[in-house]
């Protein structure tokens, strides 16, 4: 097996291994770890429909993280999808209105964080073992909604790690924001900042990137990491879940094996997308990937223009995870499509940093006809739960409701019958109120009251992550303007 080495995006550094990448979490130049080759399945796809998610799992992740043995990394696939998802299958398919829903939302937290947020604290702390870094590792997360949640219920309690995580204080749902509030944990800490999404993820990256806070860290014992996709340890778990799904329309003979598929996902960070384009690039047969945005739709503008440009109106919707302007993991995808050319991504980086924008030439415009992409308002966000749920009663998120209505809206469009995987990437409980209003039920109630209506009509329980906050004590109550993170970051660790 090739052995797989990490480079930066902006420089041509010496490459490092995987469990180094895992715990930098970023590099020091500010780019983000890719991988120097990508690696091929190394079995025929037919193969992948006998395994379980486990086995998938560890035979994807085997060819990325080689420096890992296979006792390392089946101990750390056996940790992480052992327990915690209420789904024997982990991630199951649900078939509705000629599309197949993969439902990534059956672990701790809800959402399709939870499938890569098992697994990372188990690779981070085996790949510190493996370094021999006695550093106490500091997690710093920006959220938009679901990473934070789910990266505190993985690293809560976790000897040798504290996590801080930042979130836009009027940005998420209210159970998002319960969830993350009420976390307990002596090494977990909460903060609200004054400003958006994006407000929150470049003040992450500039304490990352400031070697002065960096010095400070280190001399009191500490070392960052991050628990966002910048993390390639959150990237490469996330690559499985799509094998598995193609595996699972095999399985059950919906199609032949080497048959092509598309995949629909919504995507506000690039990240979850991009892990679909690496297991294209491993042999997956995929037809297209349709990126799917709200009403940001700074990615539908750049797959049509060739322009990313982030100076315009910053809306919340009622997809508030995808409430974001700046992608950060469309980087990956820029320095693979230039041919893996670090300057000229670096390039690029600095005119967004800069300017809030930067022009891709032709050539790199050639390399993205694997993209498909639209968008969708919250009006028809709605619509598509709504109708949805009136012609089967399967009820469905505001971010899985944008990638359904734009796949029928391409569908529509392109006439392109090849089935079609939604990737569903949150429970409905997780925005009740939106859910219930697009369902037109009243909504004048609290966030526990709307659950339990919301599991009458959807005929299901209230889940576990839910029901445990009715009576949740709040414990993290501290707002900051984005200037004053880092502060609160040395706070919090006793630095300050």
């Amino acid at each position: 097996m090739k052995n797989i080495l990490y480079r930066s995006t902006r420089s041509s550094e010496a490459p490092i291994t995987s469990s180094a990448a895992i715990l930098r979490g970023l590099s020091g130049d500010g780019g983000l770890y890719v991988p120097c080759s990508i690696p091929v399945l190394d079995h025929p796809v037919k193969d992948y429909a006998e395994m379980d998610y486990r086995t998938v799992a560890y035979e994807v992740m085997k060819l990325f993280l080689t420096d890992y043995t296979e006792e390392e990394l089946r101990y750390c696939v056996d940790g992480a999808y052992s327990t915690g998802f209420d789904s024997e299958e982990i991630a199951p398919m649900a078939e509705a209105m000629g599309n197949y829903y993969l439902e990534l939302f059956h672990g701790r937290t809800i959402a399709f964080k939870d499938m890569a947020l098992s697994i990372l604290p188990y690779l981070m702390t085996t790949a510190a073992k493996k370094n021999g870094d006695s550093l106490e590792t500091v997690i710093l997360t920006a959220t938009s909604g679901d990473t934070g949640k789910a990266a505190l219920a993985g690293f809560a309690g976790v000897p040798g790690t504290r996590i801080v995580v930042f979130f836009p204080n009027e940005g998420v749902s209210a159970i998002q924001k319960r969830q993350m509030v009420t976390q307990e944990g002596s090494n977990t800490c909460v903060i609200g900042i004054t400003g958006n999404f994006d407000d929150a993820q470049t003040g992450v990256k500039r304490i990352f990137t400031d070697p002065e806070m960096r010095s400070r860290l280190e001399k009191g014992g500490f070392r960052f990491s991050s628990a966002n996709s910048i993390n390639i340890g959150r990237l490469v778990p996330q690559i499985a879940y799509y094998v598995f799904a193609y595996s699972r329309l095999v399985r059950e003979e919906r199609i032949n094996a080497g048959d092509p598929v598309n995949f629909t996902v919504p995507t506000g960070n690039f990240g979850n997308i991009l892990a679909a384009y690496y297991a294209a690039r491993m042999g997956l047969p995929v037809g297209k990937l349709i990126c799917a945005s709200n009403r940001n739709k700074v990615l539908f503008d750049f797959f049509r223009t060739g322009v990313y440009d982030r100076n315009r109106e910053f809306y919340l919707t009622g997809s508030p995870s995808m409430d974001i302007l700046v992608s950060s993991n469309l980087e990956r995808l820029i320095y693979h499509i230039s041919g893996e050319d670090c300057d000229k991504t670096a390039d690029l980086m600095h005119s967004l940093s800069s300017e809030g924008k930067y022009v891709i030439d032709d050539g790199m415009r050639s390399r993205l006809d694997l993209f498909a992409s639209g968008y969708a308002d919250d009006g028809e966000a709605m619509s598509a739960i709504r109708d949805l749920y009136e012609n089967t009663g399967y009820v469905i998120d505001p971010h899985t409701a944008v990638a359904s209505f734009v796949a029928g809206q391409y569908r529509g469009e392109t006439g392109d019958l090849t089935p079609n995987i939604i990737v569903s990437t949150a429970s409905p409980f997780k925005f009740g109120s939106t859910v219930l209003k697009a369902l037109g039920k009243p909504v004048d109630a609290d966030d526990m009251e709307l659950a339990d209506r919301l599991s009458v009509l959807a005929n299901v329980p209230v889940p576990y992550a839910v029901e445990s906050l009715r009576h949740a004590e709040v414990r993290h109550t501290t707002v900051c303007s984005s200037s004053g993170m880092a502060d609160e970051v040395l706070r919090f660790l006793g630095l300050q």
